[in-house]
């Protein structure tokens, strides 16, 4: 039997065809087969990974047996499926790959997505534990994490992004996503009144109990300063909490010290930051970071961007932080053309170059993707 390795490298990640109805046949099929923990299912455009991740913690340090399914990973696939603590080790993975492709089999396991299989896949690794975790990828109504029944639904902040898959205006796409509901939902802080809106009504027509996140905590801002998170993560914080008490699970405050958000506005070194975000909302949120960190401070940003993502736009909204832009490679067949880039960075009169090295005399911000973050972590740059 071909190896889990072997098997995921070959499957795509996008499919231009998208059968909708091809993850539910397969999921029906394994269902009998595998038990089923509460489900916490978390949808958005921006926020998923780390108000999953605070949620996941919280838990895990009440000894629940927990899993958190997130994507994408920045450095190894087993980043995705995060078990009592730690990430899933290789043997689990290939354990959960035997036994989910001698339940579907060859043909059907074939015929599913990337996505659509590592979820499945997801499922099976963490049947035992009490309470899963479960981040929708792109979308929210058509996502494969969509397949089982949860107990509350997560919805943080939504905005455009993926327009191509989810619609063009924020209304569509926070249809697409909400219309994942089932019992019950809370909606976190949203830009837009727009989402709102379309929260309402669609738990209204499903009979969904929806509530929305408005309280403040000096409580809990006053943990979160102290342990130099950003604004954004103090709102989501806030989301993460108000979800486990309308489950009725438990939680400690001091927990909140021992959440590592990697990738998450995260200071991997005293003058570098990373963050895998790449939309406008993101950007909206970076924003607010760098001047609650830097001040009157300009960065060097270390950027690249896939070819579907609004670049001129968010450049644009950073310029006026960053002292100039460094290009770095990455790897992917959606990446932006470069010297479309160069055009539209010259265009907006801001300085760049190719990323080389760090200067340890001035601060950097590593912005663009997850492909940018992984680039920049596999480029060995402390050793440079």
């Amino acid at each position: 039997m071909i190896t889990f390795k072997e098997f995921i490298e070959e499957k795509p990640l996008y499919y231009k065809e998208i059968d909708h109805k091809r993850v539910h046949n397969a999921y029906t099929l394994l269902k009998p087969y595998i038990k089923r923990p509460i489900i916490i299912h978390i949808i958005g455009t921006n926020g998923k990974g780390s108000t999953g991740r605070i949620m996941a913690t919280l838990l895990y340090h009440q000894n629940i047996k927990l899993g958190h399914f997130s994507s994408p990973h920045i450095v190894k696939f087993n980043e995705r499926i995060w078990i009592n603590g730690k990430d899933i080790d290789n043997n689990s993975l290939e354990q959960a790959h035997r036994k989910l492709y001698n339940i579907l089999g060859k043909e059907i396991s074939d015929s599913l997505s990337y996505f659509e299989y590592t979820t499945l896949l997801a499922l099976v690794a963490m049947e035992d534990l009490e309470v899963i975790v479960l981040e929708a990828g792109l979308g929210g109504e058509f996502d494969a994490t969509n397949v089982v029944s949860k107990e509350l639904t997560v919805i943080t902040p939504i905005g455009l992004d993926h327009q191509d898959f989810l619609g063009n205006t924020v209304t569509k796409i926070a249809t697409t996503k909400i219309n994942s509901i089932e019992k019950r939902a809370i909606i976190g802080f949203q830009n837009s009144d727009k989402v709102y809106l379309v929260a309402k009504k669609i738990a209204k027509e499903k009979n969904a109990k929806l509530y929305i996140l408005e309280n403040r905590d000096k409580e809990i801002l006053k943990i979160t300063k102290k342990l130099n998170w950003s604004y954004y993560l103090y709102e989501n914080t806030l989301l993460a909490i108000k979800a486990l008490e309308i489950l009725n699970l438990p939680y400690s405050m001091e927990d909140l010290k021992s959440i590592t958000l990697f990738g998450r506005f995260y200071q991997i070194a005293p003058n570098i930051t990373i963050d895998v975000g790449h939309n406008l909302l993101a950007v909206d949120a970076i924003s607010k970071a760098l001047e609650e960190k830097y001040s009157d401070k300009k960065i060097v940003l270390i950027y690249n961007s896939l070819n579907d993502k609004d670049y001129r736009t968010i450049l644009n909204r950073l310029k006026k932080y960053i002292k100039r832009v460094e290009i770095i490679n990455i790897k992917s067949n959606r990446a932006v053309d470069i010297t479309l880039l160069e055009k539209v960075l010259k265009k907006l009169f801001i300085e760049f170059k190719r990323f080389k090295k760090i200067n340890k005399d001035e601060n950097y911000l590593v912005f663009g993707s997850f492909f940018v973050v992984e680039s920049f972590i596999k480029s060995k740059w402390e050793k440079k």
